[in-house]
């Protein structure tokens, strides 16, 4: 059976309806390879999966569901092989209330920045996250 893991692509904007003004939220991770990933995790028993991406987010940014804007209309489900066996991501689209808000980080993760497109997708190795981060994006500018 695959693993499972959930998760909040966060976005915050600078400047009201500017699509340039979009900053991603990438954190890198203090273990293995040091990858950049939005906040995600393991469902854990009796959890569904938007509880978990909150749970998650809460753990390794110290964002509050109370935070964040859950956007209506987008959800996405990667799916990749880790140490040989199946696992399925699903993330969905969350924005800062206030952009200012603090990021405090758990010890999972050693680093954060907000990134503007272009940059996120150099930060986030994989394929199939620079793919979703695009998507994303022409999703909020879709919305506009």
């Amino acid at each position: 059976m695959a693993v499972r893991a959930c998760g909040l692509i966060i976005y915050r904007r600078l400047q009201s309806k500017v699509t340039d003004g979009i900053e991603y939220l990438l954190l890198q991770t203090s273990y293995g390879t040091h990858h950049w990933t939005p906040p995600k995790g393991h469902v854990d028993p009796g959890e569904d999966d938007l509880q978990t991406a909150f749970r998650e987010t809460q753990e390794e940014a110290g964002l509050e569901a109370s935070q964040l804007t859950l956007i209506e209309g987008y959800k996405k489900e990667l799916h990749y092989p880790v140490h040989g066996k199946p696992k399925t991501v699903i993330y969905w689209l969350a924005e800062m209330k206030d952009c200012n808000t603090e990021i405090k980080l758990s010890e999972e993760h050693q680093a954060f920045q907000w990134l503007k497109l272009e940059d996120a997708c150099k930060f986030a190795e994989y394929e199939d996250m620079q793919a979703m981060l695009k998507e994303v994006h022409q999703f909020l500018c879709s919305k506009e």
